[in-house]
């Protein structure tokens, strides 16, 4: 039994598709809080997994057991674990927050709007101050610009990856509501985002991102139960019935 290996990031600019890429990798879609869904943004960090398979015939990737492309049989590669996080100005710290948990990351920026946007900026800034370096390149909506427009976009990104942590990032063109060239993004992470060595033996280190209450308002003392906490272990192992000391 796979379990995931590795935290991949999506990050960038508000409404440039890192929800939509995840739904397109994972089948989840991770924008599930009653705000989220009104408002159609994402506000807290969404998580979902996905396994990685090889086509045994073509060579092709995918993250279903048979090739869509010649519907052979694939092998399983490795199980990824996503974090999309927010795009928005105001939810930076969440950003930063679920950046901790990142062994990689995915980059999107739109191809119908002008790069750098302001949460492009701000979240390659973020990369290089938490110290991730496995960046791919997500150039997404290509299937709603013409090829002359993909092609400025793709200079503009270039031109703004320069002397960044992700100037030598591959760069993938993308339509994650149509699912076009996914295949060719899970072989870019495959090759760009290595796993980290986790060494089962030490003791347990789990990264927190999130918490939150599980008791309804108004619950009377004598019914309180625990809370959530939501985040990675990167080092050691959990067991039911452990004590831990949260720090």
């Amino acid at each position: 039994m796979l379990v995931p290996e590795v935290n991949i990031g999506l990050i960038g600019h508000v409404d440039h598709g890192k929800t939509s890429l995840t739904e397109a990798l994972s089948g989840k879609w991770t924008d599930t809080h009653s705000e989220e869904i009104k408002r159609g943004i994402s506000i807290r960090l969404g998580y979902a997994d996905a396994t990685f398979y090889k086509c045994n015939k073509c060579g092709g990737h995918t993250t279903t057991d048979k090739c869509m492309k010649c519907m052979h049989e694939c092998t399983p590669l490795r199980m990824v674990s996503f974090v999309d996080a927010p795009g928005h100005e105001t939810l930076m710290a969440t950003v930063l927050s679920g950046a901790s948990l990142m062994d990689g990351a995915i980059l999107l920026v739109a191809a119908n709007e002008k790069c750098p946007q302001s949460q492009t900026l701000e979240h390659i800034l973020a990369m290089d101050i938490v110290g991730i370096k496995n960046i791919v390149v997500v150039q997404n909506k290509i299937d709603i610009v013409t090829k002359e427009q993909a092609m400025q976009n793709y200079r503009q990104i270039k031109d703004f990856l320069k002397g960044t942590v992700a100037e030598n990032a591959p760069i993938i063109p993308i339509s994650a509501r149509k699912k076009i060239n996914i295949d060719m993004l899970i072989e870019a992470l495959e090759t760009s985002i290595p796993t980290p060595k986790r060494d089962p033996k030490k003791d347990a280190k789990m990264y927190i991102a999130r918490s939150f209450d599980v008791n309804k308002p108004g619950t009377s003392i004598e019914k309180l139960g625990g809370g959530i906490l939501g985040g990675s272990l990167v080092e050691g192992s959990l067991k039911i019935g452990e004590e831990i000391e949260i720090g």
